[in-house]
């Protein structure tokens, strides 16, 4: 096997060019462990380039999700302001590998989180909430993988989307929303799909990253998870996520 630093110069590279490489744990032999290494170390050469840390993005936060991967928690990986995508701008698709858009709740920080904190802790450090969407991005070969591989891959975060930001105090417990291609709706689903309520999303963000040690931030962008199966983007699309109070978000793609 290659070391740490080699496979995170395959990953980065392959998602700074939108190419796609082929499977390097098909004997099952990466630990999760290390597969969290390389994602940070891949990051980690984000960094050195300029890049910044403005949060992080929470994945399988589905339970049934978790058991079909065999999991009792959940993926995460993190997020760099170079990957936010301006409120109805635009991608070029030429720069993703397997594009695909998944609704999510966004939470923004306004204090640090870090470790076990409960669910009214969480709630009292959100500066505010709002719709998102993550362009998800596997770069493996035939979109073919291992759990330890999508999370040495950024947990396949690719690019985010946040949409207006609105007052925490809203109940975003079970709130309905809808994806839509140009219009047509595609995915239909509510923020409850997020386990069972968005906060255990960002409790157990705070447990993971500080574990990491990489405690939540004032002013970091937290993606709570997708809250329907994601769908894949094609050229001239316009994707857009409506949730129920808190209105619209959402992009174009270009060839």
């Amino acid at each position: 096997m290659k070391s740490i630093a080699e496979y995170a110069e395959l990953l980065d590279e392959a998602a700074r060019l939108g190419n796609e490489v082929p499977q390097f744990d098909t004997e099952n032999k990466l630990s999760l462990e290390d597969a969290y290494s390389i994602q940070k170390a891949s990051i980690d050469r984000r960094l050195s380039r300029g890049q910044r840390r403005v949060g992080v993005k929470m994945g399988f936060t589905s339970r049934a999700k978790m058991i079909q991967m065999g999991l009792s928690d959940v993926i995460w990986g993190r997020l760099t302001d170079a990957m936010q995508v301006e409120e109805g701008g635009s991608i070029e698709l030429k720069g993703y590998v397997h594009p695909r858009a998944e609704p999510e709740l966004a939470f923004l920080l306004k204090r640090p989180l870090a470790g076990d904190v409960t669910g009214p802790e969480a709630l009292a450090a959100v500066e505010a909430i709002a719709p998102a969407i993550e362009i998800i991005d596997s770069r493996y070969k035939d979109f073919k993988f291992t759990l330890p591989e999508v999370i040495a891959d950024n947990a396949s975060s690719s690019s985010f989307v946040i949409g207006a930001w609105h007052d925490p105090r809203t109940d975003f417990s079970n709130l309905g929303l809808t994806l839509s291609m140009n219009g047509k709706t595609v995915q239909v689903g509510s923020t409850a799909a997020l386990l069972g309520n968005p906060l255990r999303s960002l409790v157990a963000a705070a447990r993971v990253s500080a574990q990491a040690g990489e405690p939540l931030q004032a002013g970091w962008v937290v993606m709570a998870g997708g809250a329907t199966p994601a769908e894949w983007i094609k050229p001239g699309q316009y994707v857009s996520v409506q949730m129920e109070g808190l209105g619209e978000c959402g992009f174009h793609a270009k060839d």
